[in-house]
């Protein structure tokens, strides 16, 4: 058996000096990437000295309009003839220089087909959003079968392309992420292949910093988002109800700010977790919306200008 190969694919758009960052973590790597791809929206607003001296990556650039969540993705990974593809995105920085070793161990099960990183909350992430990132990624490894959707319900499913690696071979045979896709295209994926009887494998020890602190109108528009792919997706989602890890969450958080003397944060949390709910309601029943509400909840307005494409599957 020969040496196995990694390529890196990331979408990125109007990438700043965090992305070189992650760029050099990755040359950091105990086993450096073969190829880092980068399909990049809107040509002439990247600076291309981000890349200079990266002699492994490559840009490949998209306009605006051809952008989508699974079939951007899609095209990268057509790109690559590598054992294995590690989906990234701009903003997601390598904690350490084990990232790439530790997510490859979790393929020595051969019915592991996914394997996601831990996410940690950036310095600059607001207190009560880095309880979130502990509540969604916990310190203990995990590996998730489609009989554990009895238990853990829609978070069975769970998979993040933030920093999520897929054995190509598999993924090939998958023609990719479902697309077009305004959201979960990692989710669906998921569902997808343990339908089939694989497994989904949560690395807790390969870690990467990424947070957001967005606020609640943007909160609204992502979870929107959300319910809407929830809803083009019911062969994965639709026996399910996510609400219920929704206050979960919300008892997790509420008590970490009370056992650390912060409650007077509460309110604001809260107010955000009711724009998502909203959101997400919302986007289950977009169907039902005039269609210049529905892109105007949108965090990806434009999914909805570019209509349906007719061949967004990865060949």
């Amino acid at each position: 058996m020969g040496r196995i190969t990694v390529d890196v694919i990331i979408p990125t758009r109007k990438p700043g000096e965090g992305f070189r960052e992650l760029l050099v973590m990755l040359g950091k790597q105990t086993v450096v990437p073969d190829h880092i791809l980068i399909i990049n929206t809107e040509e002439e607003e990247f600076d291309e000295s981000l890349t200079a001296g990266i002699t492994n990556a490559e840009v490949f650039h998209i306009t605006e309009q051809e952008f989508d969540h699974a079939a951007t993705r899609n095209k990268g990974a057509g790109f690559s003839n590598a054992d294995y593809l590690l989906f990234m995105t701009q903003d997601a920085i390598p904690c350490d220089g084990y990232l790439i070793e530790t997510m490859l161990k979790a393929f020595s099960d051969p019915l592991v087909k996914t394997v996601y990183a831990r996410q940690l909350p950036k310095k600059d992430c607001r207190l009560d959003e880095g309880f979130v990132r502990l509540f969604n990624y916990p310190a203990e490894t995990a590996v998730h079968r489609i009989e554990d959707v009895g238990t853990l319900g829609v978070k069975a499913f769970f998979c993040s392309n933030v920093c999520a690696m897929y054995e190509h071979r598999l993924f090939r045979q998958m023609k990719g992420f479902s697309a077009p896709a305004i959201f979960n295209e990692d989710m669906v994926y998921a569902g997808r292949i343990m339908n089939l009887g694989y497994s989904v494998y949560y690395a807790a020890d390969a870690t990467v910093y990424h947070s957001h602190n967005y606020s609640a109108i943007q909160q609204f528009h992502r979870n929107f988002d959300n319910g809407v792919s929830q809803a083009m997706h019911p062969e994965i989602f639709g026996k399910i109800r996510s609400e219920g890890e929704g206050a979960r969450l919300v008892r997790y958080v509420a008590g970490q700010l009370w056992n650390t003397g912060r409650i007077y944060l509460l309110p604001g949390f809260l107010f955000r977790c009711a724009a998502r709910l909203a959101g997400f309601r919302m986007g289950r029943k977009f169907r039902s919306l005039p269609r210049f509400l529905v892109r105007r909840f949108s965090m990806n307005r434009g999914f909805w200008r570019n209509g349906i494409p007719e061949d967004t599957e990865y060949n």
